[in-house]
């Protein structure tokens, strides 16, 4: 039985599709549900562009801005996630990285699963480390459902 799912969201289309399916997981096992950010400046500035709809630029992704897009960000997962019939949603916004983050939350959380995306808005480190998806599948102690 699933009963704590915690999704992974970096503002990608993935990460979309996996709360959108998380939520479809949390409605039908009436299971408690958590969404994970952890902003990095590359990815916040892709977000920022998207939110904004316009060109935001490297370096404009200061710390402000950081926690504005993360802000934004995660309103608009609890809106997604509403819309799906899921409303106790809580959000958690981490600092570092954000494969250790989820994996923090998942483990304190006693999850039963961790939803992701499976093509997001890593960096470069990535083609070194792995995705952010990889390294969760690889050292979660709970199922995980990577979302092309």
């Amino acid at each position: 039985m699933i009963t704590s799912i915690i999704v992974g969201i970096d503002g990608s289309d993935a990460a979309q599709r996996a709360l959108v399916l998380g939520c479809s997981i949390a409605k039908q096992y009436g299971a408690r549900m958590q969404i994970c950010h952890t902003p990095r400046q590359e990815t916040v500035t892709y977000a920022a562009e998207a939110i904004s709809g316009f060109y935001v630029g490297p370096n404009a992704a200061e710390q402000e801005l950081l926690a504005e897009a993360a802000e934004k960000l995660c309103a608009q997962a609890k809106v997604i996630a509403a819309q799906e019939g899921v409303e106790n949603v809580e959000v958690h916004v981490g600092q570092g990285d954000p494969a250790s983050e989820v994996l923090d939350l998942a483990e304190a959380s006693k999850a039963d699963l961790i939803v992701t995306g499976r093509r997001g808005l890593g960096g470069l480190g990535a083609l070194v480390l792995g995705s952010t998806s990889s390294q969760i599948s690889k050292h979660a102690k709970c199922a995980c459902l990577t979302v092309p």
